[in-house]
């Protein structure tokens, strides 16, 4: 979405209020295409004493994959993104300041990157996954272990005799 911030730019005070709806549905993270609906931003952008302030906000509901227990699950995802408009850069190396072409800026474009560089590199259906087990794969957070206790190598002796006198 392109937004022309003509009527704003030197007007202090003044304030753009913007929504659209974005698809990001054919980004890929990890061999996954978590984005199954469509990205709604919200923001504004105003003029504050001469210069221009953009936030916006993306959300949407994410189709995860946990990495410990890889089961499906629903995510709320929310990225968040503020900086300056400028018609010139006075700043080489700040980069939180985005130049303006020809009084427009592509809002698109902003919300997708934050958006994207917000994504998380592991996701958990919950904070207490229990995961699955290395030796059977049972899925943990529904039902035990059906792996038999290994008994440390160092201790099998021990084992040995308390098994005798269970006899």
């Amino acid at each position: 979405m392109i937004l022309n911030v003509n009527r704003i730019l030197h007007t202090p005070g003044a304030s753009q209020d913007f929504h659209f709806e974005m698809d990001l549905s054919d980004l890929e993270f990890g061999g996954e295409r978590p984005v199954v609906h469509p990205v709604a931003v919200d923001g504004r952008v105003y003029n504050q004493a001469g210069v221009l302030l953009c936030e916006l906000q993306a959300s949407t509901t994410l189709r995860c994959v946990c990495d410990r227990c890889m089961e499906e699950f629903d995510s709320p995802k929310t990225a968040a993104f503020s900086c300056i408009l400028a018609e010139e850069k006075q700043d080489q190396e700040n980069d939180d300041i985005v130049l303006l072409d020809h009084d427009e800026v592509d809002l698109a474009d902003l919300a997708s990157t934050a958006f994207i560089l917000d994504m998380d590199t592991k996701t958990l259906c919950s904070e207490d996954c229990k995961g699955l087990c290395p030796g059977c794969g049972v899925n943990l957070n529904r039902e035990a272990c059906r792996c038999k206790k290994q008994v440390d190598p160092r201790l099998a002796k021990l084992a040995q005799l308390l098994a005798q006198d269970d006899e």
